[in-house]
């Protein structure tokens, strides 16, 4: 599990193994994640884009940037949160993501939020 603020922006990641996707032989190697984004200031904000770092066990970095998240752009006001699943699939059984969200406050400021470091790996392989 990650967990990052960054301006009052709290967001938390939690990653998970899906075996009925993935075809280990043909090295694919399915994997889910839960982001939940809260609101812990004052001021609303909106996520605008997204930022993925996504690396494989082998050193392979591909990089995903785009529009909101599932399809929206939420806008959180103070103590709202939202959350989603997404996933990935890479060759390698672990690997690693982090990125930002793009954020907008309602006052015109615009930052970053941070998406800590997060392992992807199959159950029992942290070590």
């Amino acid at each position: 599990m990650s967990n990052a603020t960054t301006e009052s922006i709290r967001v938390t990641v939690k990653s998970f193994y899906v075996p009925e996707q993935s075809a280990p032989r043909a090295k694919r190697y399915v994997f889910a994640y839960t982001v939940r984004i809260t609101n812990e200031g004052r001021m609303t904000a909106q996520l605008r884009t997204r930022h993925w770092i996504i690396t494989d066990a082998d050193g392979n970095v591909d990089e995903v940037r785009g529009e909101g998240v599932v399809g929206a752009q939420p806008t959180l006001r103070p103590g709202q949160h939202f959350e989603y699943t997404s996933g990935c699939v890479l060759r390698t059984p672990r690997g690693r993501m982090r990125g930002t969200y793009r954020m907008h406050r309602e006052d015109g400021h615009i930052f970053d939020a941070e998406i800590a470091s997060f392992e992807l790996h199959l159950p029992n392989t942290l070590n």
